[in-house]
Formats: C-alpha cells, sequence, structure tokens
C-alpha cells in the first residue's frame, strides 16, 4: 500500500485530439483522461489548456501528472514516475529537457555521475510532461489566472516554484520524447525539439540518486557555447546567474582551449567549423568543470556507490551538438552529423579532464604584470555584477565600492596619493532616465512601441576616472548607446520589444526609420577592459554597434526572439510643429575597438536573460 495516488491528463487542442486519445489509450487504464482547451478559437494559449489540465486532477489523488499531446512516453513512464513520487512526494519533477537548454546541461552532469535526477536550474521549469503535488498544483492554478497572458506557462512555473521554494528535480534520463507534430503555440521555428537523453526502456530503480549544486553550466545552443555561472557565494540565491559564453568563462580561469584548434575540430569534414568548435568548447568546459569541482551525487539509501549508466551517458553526450544547431538544421541533416560531433563531444570532455588535472599539479603560470587595480562605484544592479565579472574575466583586479563617492585611502606604492586603484569606473550615471512611456502591452492593448526618436534609452554614460600625479582625476565621458544583453532591463527600446516578443505580443513601431544604435554588454565589457589599458585621449567617447532603423530591429527581433507580427502604429501628428534640431555627432569610438556581437545571438541573449532573470525582479506572486 502507498499514501500516495498519482492521476493525470493529456492536455490537448481539438486540432490534435486524436492523438491525445492515442497517448491516454496507451496509458494504463485510468492513468491519462484527456483535458481540451477550453477556447480553441482563441489565441493560443498552452497555459489556458494547462491550468485546465492542473484543476483536472482525480478526487484522492495527491499528485498530478500533465503531459503534452505530441510526446513519447518510455515504456517505463508509469513505474518511474510512482516510484519517483515515492521518493520524492513533496518535489515537483519535470520528466523531459531539451537538448540545448540548462536543465539539460544539468541532465548531462547527472549522466556523468550516475544520477536519476538533478535539481532544476534556474531557467524554464519543462512543463511537457510534469508531475506536481495536489496542494502546489492548485496554488499554480490560482497563480497563473493571474498571469494568463504574461509568460509562457513554463517560465511562469519556474517563478512559482522557486517563490514558494519547492524542491525541483529533472528526471534521468528523460522519460519522454517529442514525437512533434508541429506546434500550435508557435515553438515550431525553433527546429527539432528533441530530449537531452530519452531511452524507452530505461530500468526504474534508485530514484533516491540525485546530484545538487553545480555552480557552472555549460550547453550548445543558438549556434554558441554558452555558459550559465550562479552568482554569489554557495547558500546563496540559488536563482541568481550570470550569463556568459564558455569561452568568456575559460578565458577567466585563465584557459585558452582551441587556439590553436585541437586536431579533431580541424578535421571534422560534415559538420563545419562553427559546429564542431561549439561542441569543442561546450565538452571541454563540461569536462574540465566536472573534474575540477569534483561534482558527486546524493549517497543512496543502501550505501552503494553510483556509476553512470554507460547507455544513459552515450546518449545524452551524443545530443551536445545536434541541440546546439538544431535553430538552424532540419531533422534529417543533425542525423547526418550526429556521429561526427558525438566524435568531438566524447574528444572535448577528456581534454577538459586532462585540463582540471593538469591545473591541479600544476598552478598556472604567474602573470608578468601585476592587474590593473579598478574601482566600481554605484550601486550593485544586475548590469553592474555583469561587468565586474566580465572585467574580472579579462584580467582586471576589480573592487566593487557600491557608494557613490571617490575613496580616499592610504599611499600604495608607485600610484598617486591617496588613490589605490589605477582606474575608476563610475556607474552613477547608469541610473534610469524616466521611462519610456507605455503603450501597447505596458497600457493594456498588447503591443510595445519602438523607435520615438525623442525618448531616451534607459542607460546613456558612465564615466572612466583615472588619476593624475596631482592626486585628482581626469574624467573620460563614455557614451553607450542603446544597451542591451544579460543585465539589461525591460524598459528600454530594446527590452520592451523583446519582452513582447516572449509573451508573443506584436510588435508596434511608431517611426520605422527612427535610429537606434544597439550596444551589447559583452562588447561594452571589451571597450571599457581596452580604455582601462589605453585611456582615451579625448574627454568622450562614443561605444555603439552599426546603426539600426526601428523598423530593422524589430525584424531582427521576429529572427532572435519569436517571429510575431510587427505593426507600423501611424504616429499622432503633434500639436504644434517640433522644432527642427540637428542631433549631435557621436563621439568616436576608443582606438582598435569594434564590436563583436552579432545582433541576432544579442537579442537571443537579452531574451534570455528576461525570461530566466528580470522576470523574478518584475512579476508578482
Amino acid at each position: 500500500m502507498t499514501r500516495y495516488r498519482l492521476s493525470g491528463a493529456v492536455m490537448t487542442h481539438p486540432k490534435r485530439r486524436a492523438a491525445a486519445e492515442r497517448l491516454a489509450q496507451a496509458a494504463p487504464p485510468g492513468g491519462l483522461r484527456v483535458v481540451m482547451d477550453p477556447d480553441p478559437a482563441g489565441k493560443p494559449s498552452v497555459l489556458r489548456t494547462a491550468l485546465c489540465a492542473w484543476s483536472a486532477i482525480d478526487d484522492g489523488a495527491t499528485h498530478q501528472l500533465v503531459v503534452q499531446d505530441d510526446m513519447i512516453l518510455s515504456d517505463t513512464f508509469f513505474a518511474r514516475a510512482r516510484m519517483a513520487v515515492e521518493e520524492m512526494p513533496d518535489a515537483a519533477l519535470a520528466l523531459f529537457a531539451l537538448w540545448d537548454s540548462r536543465n539539460g546541461a544539468a541532465v548531462r552532469f547527472g549522466a556523468l555521475t550516475g544520477a536519476r535526477w538533478v535539481t532544476a536550474v534556474n531557467e524554464y521549469f519543462p512543463c511537457v510532461a510534469i508531475i506536481l503535488p495536489r496542494e502546489v498544483a492548485a496554488g499554480f492554478v490560482t497563480f497563473g489566472r493571474r498571469h494568463l497572458d504574461s509568460s509562457p506557462d513554463d517560465i511562469l512555473m519556474n517563478r512559482y516554484l522557486r517563490a514558494h521554494r519547492i524542491p525541483a528535480y529533472v528526471s534521468v534520463p528523460s522519460l519522454a520524447e517529442h514525437e512533434d507534430h508541429g506546434s500550435i503555440s508557435g515553438n515550431a521555428f525553433r527546429g527539432p525539439r528533441r530530449s537531452v537523453c530519452f531511452l524507452p526502456s530505461d530500468i526504474p530503480g534508485r530514484e533516491d540518486i540525485r546530484l545538487s549544486g553545480p555552480r557552472v553550466l555549460p550547453f550548445f545552443k543558438h549556434g554558441v557555447a554558452q555558459c550559465a555561472v550562479r552568482a554569489g557565494a554557495p547558500g546563496d540565491d540559488p536563482g541568481h546567474w550570470l550569463h556568459l559564453t564558455c569561452e568568456q568563462y575559460l578565458e577567466g580561469c585563465g584557459l585558452r582551449p582551441g587556439r590553436p584548434q585541437p586536431a579533431i575540430v580541424q578535421m571534422a569534414e560534415a559538420s563545419g567549423p562553427a559546429a564542431a568548435t561549439g561542441t569543442w568548447l561546450t565538452a571541454f568546459t563540461m569536462g574540465l568543470v566536472q573534474q575540477r569541482d569534483g561534482l558527486r551525487t546524493t549517497a543512496p539509501d543502501d550505501g552503494t556507490a553510483p556509476a553512470p549508466d554507460p547507455a544513459v551517458l552515450a546518449e545524452a553526450l551524443a545530443t551536445v551538438g545536434p541541440g546546439g544547431i538544431s535553430h538552424a538544421q532540419p531533422e534529417e541533416r543533425i542525423a547526418e552529423l550526429r556521429a561526427e560531433l558525438s566524435q568531438i563531444t566524447l574528444a572535448g570532455i577528456e581534454a577538459g579532464r586532462e585540463t582540471a588535472n593538469r591545473l591541479r599539479t600544476r598552478p598556472a603560470r604567474p602573470r608578468t604584470e601585476a592587474p590593473l587595480r579598478v574601482g566600481v562605484l554605484g550601486p550593485t544592479t544586475p548590469l553592474t555584477e555583469h561587468l565586474v565579472r566580465g572585467l574580472s574575466d579579462a584580467g582586471h583586479q576589480v573592487t566593487p565600492l557600491d557608494r557613490r563617492t571617490v575613496p580616499e585611502e592610504p599611499t600604495t606604492p608607485g600610484r598617486p596619493a591617496g588613490r589605490p586603484y589605477d582606474a575608476l569606473l563610475d556607474l552613477t550615471g547608469l541610473a534610469p532616465h524616466p521611462p519610456v512611456p507605455a503603450t501597447g502591452a505596458a497600457a493594456g492593448t498588447g503591443a510595445t512601441s519602438a523607435g520615438r526618436g525623442t525618448s531616451p534609452p534607459s542607460l546613456s554614460s558612465l564615466t572612466l576616472k583615472y588619476p593624475t600625479a596631482s592626486g585628482q582625476f581626469r574624467d573620460v565621458t563614455v557614451r553607450v548607446g542603446d544597451l542591451y544583453g544579460p543585465g539589461c532591463p525591460h524598459d528600454t527600446r530594446i527590452g520592451r520589444l523583446v519582452r513582447d516578443a516572449l509573451r508573443s505580443h506584436p510588435l508596434t513601431v511608431e517611426d520605422p526609420a527612427a535610429p537606434l544604435r544597439p550596444l551589447h554588454v559583452s562588447d561594452l565589457v571589451a571597450a571599457l577592459s581596452a580604455m582601462l589599458t589605453t585611456a582615451p585621449p579625448d574627454g568622450t567617447t562614443g561605444l555603439a554597434g552599426a546603426p539600426v532603423t526601428a523598423a530593422e530591429l524589430a525584424a531582427a527581433v521576429q529572427t532572435a526572439v519569436r517571429p510575431v507580427p510587427i505593426n507600423e502604429a501611424p504616429p499622432t501628428p503633434p500639436a504644434t510643429p517640433p522644432r527642427r534640431t540637428e542631433e549631435a555627432p557621436w563621439p568616436p569610438a576608443p582606438p582598435g575597438w569594434k564590436p563583436a556581437t552579432e545582433l541576432t545571438y544579442g537579442l537571443h541573449t537579452h531574451a534570455q536573460w528576461l525570461a530566466y532573470e528580470d522576470i523574478h525582479l518584475a512579476l508578482d506572486i
């Protein structure tokens, strides 16, 4: 006898009712009931149907399982699901993770260590096959009804679970796989959406072996080897992460793998250099982190040391490369490249482990030059954290001062009297301007405006202070363009468009020809690092990428985030003709600096930041 009883629902739309009924019929008797979209003619909404599915829990059931209609369930799906509920009755359990996701990266670490479950990380919480305790499901229904048009269901689920401190785990391997009948909710543009690791005949048992606490998560997505790094010290808010590329993270560790490229990457014949390099960097970082950090699972109840399951591990590692190129390649082409990319992954894992062992016995070489000491003035914000991390990874010794006054400290040999820093980065100028007036979604109509030439960007300038021999400072004003990327808020001209695309709202461009100067956070870090080393001669310098129009930016958001409609709203004629003013010329850029971030990828990183981090600052519970 068990204290727990599981009921289940398949959520569907009338267009896919047959698929839902087949899935329900294949389940054990009474295991799944079909729950239909209550407004099938309305705007597509996964959340609307999900709330009905969560409410359809059987009388007397302690847990509810909700599965989407385009899933294939493993042969042992229900056996493992029931055993997991017995082992973790108070937890939310995701039975699927995508091959290019951060939760997928956590699953790969689980496969490497022999875990059966991994702690979910700050991303969306996968909701295509999920189990919730009855009380949690009821609470999410109440929460979701208040936010029906705000964010996708999986992002809201993560927000709800985190706010209420509900333990959340992801299965290793996945117990379900996407069948991809097409996406009612508009996700088909993402390409194939496969599991990080699906084994139809996975053997149930040992559900007590769990992995928690990875602080670095390498994943290959959108053609770029990326790295989510937990901010703060162990024990701090587990949902707070910095967004880097693997290359940035490794350089911050004093490493430059792939320079020159490993032979296995150079010899890649079918996949091409971009896919091979991204796969290699991701796998190298995985091997380094696993070996260096000594990732270990919880001790199982029987006291035996868990070992990786060879079949689970092989499948989890084989999806690193395919997941990273799935946004741009059809299923057939991905299958052709799988074997070659898998070999690159295995070689990268081994090279990362070897590097970790070598660093353990052979300390890194000391720097030939002392690092520049940089003080950072201003409040601690997500943007400040990304700038501090970026400058530290670039080799500077950065000290956040978290105040607005220039510090006076004892004389340091070799530095001007009373000035212990080689330079100060004054971020007090990054205080928000008055927000751009809300229209569209912000005003309740479901759209956001962009391209108002008279509206100031949310962030405008900062100051670099260089101490002089007299003990004073020489200030250089750094004008930034329309700043975007990790750490940047949603109430900027770019942020508003990205946020509405995330919500599947149309984008309204009031002045298609209005100019913007996009500047990604990583390009700002690179420019600041160069200016700290070599101060610009002029008192003002300007940082921005290539100018774009508001219409061009909206089109880029469609590609990078979601292909929502673009509306060009007719401008409201002013009461009096505006006075024509000439725009001041943009200051020169620092010598030798050029922005490197491609706009589409940069907008993709901004969308990730808003979806996984900024929502926790903006959404009420």
